[in-house]
């Protein structure tokens, strides 16, 4: 039987799942992937993060989140990662046409619990941007 996968190869799996569910806009699913408390994208709390991602994401069309240059700091049932991305965005409805693309580094904390790693927080740091800002821009 084979060993189970290192910690940091599973952190580094739900980076990636997170990813997946944010261009799925699976809101459920991204819900699942967060702990209670979770502070992240300037919200506390389960259902505030996601109605905020939501929010976003929810207005524009597709979307793709990619990751890169992971690094993972395990400390027991606590772990801290640092991963650049490159998230494009594409505008619908009368934002059709239009694009908007940033890139940076995410710095994530994590928790395991139960049902394994869960993020806890996330820092953004854009670094570049390009395009309409507005494609991602919540409707009023």
């Amino acid at each position: 039987m084979p060993e189970p996968a290192p910690d940091r190869v599973r952190i580094t799996d739900r980076l990636h799942v997170v990813a997946v569910l944010l261009d799925t806009k699976d809101w459920p699913g991204f819900a699942a992937t967060l702990t209670e408390d979770v502070v992240a994208y300037g919200r506390t709390g389960q259902a505030d993060v996601v109605a905020r991602v939501r929010s976003h994401l929810g207005v524009c069309g597709a979307t793709q989140h990619l990751l890169g240059n992971i690094d993972v700091d395990v400390d027991g049932d606590a772990a801290r990662t640092r991963s650049y991305f490159r998230a494009f965005h594409v505008g619908l409805g009368d934002r059709a046409g239009a694009t908007y693309e940033c890139l940076g580094e995410y710095r994530d904390e994590w928790r395991r619990g139960p049902s394994g790693w869960l993020l806890a927080g996330r820092v953004i740091d854009v670094g570049a941007e390009v395009g309409d800002r507005g494609v991602i821009a919540p409707l009023s």
